[in-house]
């Protein structure tokens, strides 16, 4: 008996990734696309990023929250896109056990600091339009500050749980995630071991990392709405409210696949349905973001043209 537990609980060196398709004729065609979809999100995430610490008049909480939302959709998308990129390249796209369960950390960690920096983002504009003669005083370098510096340190806490939880899990000799990147999930279908535990840590962090962030979101913007229907210009009601359906949309695909993915048991949910609702999540959410986010914005703009207007200025002077 104790050898047959032996040969169950063998110690799993390496997992197989099994990706997002099975079919041949998919593979060069999908490779293309999400290739074109990782270029557009480091692009836009890193360029915003960037605009932000170049243009001094940026330096302000709300843009100082917007390169924290794109940090995390650069970091999330690269510690995901480009090991889904080799399984549409080859035949049996292998993970080491230590990298699948760093990939699992940095991918909870940077998904719920993406949580909480929506969040503070809804806040930070319910104080910026709901209280504008305290937004100075509210939103003072060190309150924004502690609130980026408190998302990750919390997203980092409960990541480290659930990693640490799913390293105690012991694994049997099928070892293809039914998945294409090292997911909650597809992990625990593997589990030869008992997964109670790690089922119920899942569904509460999920649940309080999800819906504290929402609850924090929706009541912000129950705020600015009331404060946007008290202006008397319709014009500036439909530019606030064209801001605010942005906002919400992309808030929406994010918490709304998330929400569709993790908070249901393993038992009940289906691999192929948690790979369709984790490509918005996971590619096209961060993608999108520095669009719904920051191209509209007219003070971005402006930036924007200000940088390619010394660039050009500094390549004549320089021919």
């Amino acid at each position: 008996m104790e050898d047959n537990m032996a040969r169950n609980y063998c110690t799993v060196t390496e997992f197989f990734l099994a990706g997002l398709s099975q079919t041949p004729e998919l593979q060069l065609p999908l490779f293309f696309l999400f290739t074109a979809i990782y270029l557009i999100t480091v692009a836009g995430n890193l360029g915003m990023i960037t605009l932000i610490v170049l243009s001094s008049h940026l330096h302000t909480p709300m843009y100082y929250f917007l390169s924290s939302l794109s940090f995390s959709d650069f970091c999330q998308s690269t510690v995901v896109i480009p090991k889904m990129l080799m399984s549409f390249l080859t035949e049996k796209n292998i993970i080491s056990y230590p990298g699948c369960m760093t990939q699992l950390y940095f991918f909870i960690t940077f998904g719920i600091a993406e949580c909480y920096t929506l969040a503070a983002m809804a806040y930070d504009r319910y104080v910026a339009i709901c209280n504008p003669l305290l937004y100075n005083v509210t939103m003072s370098s060190q309150i924004y500050t502690s609130l980026i510096s408190g998302v990750y340190i919390f997203a980092m806490l409960s990541s480290s749980v659930n990693t640490g939880f799913m390293i105690r899990i012991k694994f049997c000799k099928l070892d293809v995630i039914n998945h294409y990147f090292c997911d909650l999930l597809p992990l625990l279908k593997l589990a030869c071991s008992s997964i109670h535990i790690n089922e119920m840590l899942m569904l509460s962090f999920g649940t309080v990392n999800i819906f504290v962030p929402m609850m924090t979101i929706i009541i912000s913007y129950i705020f600015i709405i009331v404060s946007i229907l008290r202006i008397r210009s319709r014009e500036g009601r439909s530019k606030a409210f064209s801001t605010c359906s942005s906002h919400i949309s992309a808030v929406a695909i994010f918490y709304g696949s998330a929400a569709f993915t993790y908070l249901q048991p393993s038992s009940v949910s289906s691999m192929d349905q948690g790979k369709v609702s984790s490509i918005f999540y996971m590619t096209v959410v961060p993608m999108l973001n520095p669009l719904i986010y920051s191209l509209r914005n007219k003070d971005v703009i402006v930036a924007l043209k200000k940088i390619l207007h010394v660039s050009r200025s500094h390549m004549r002077n320089i021919s």
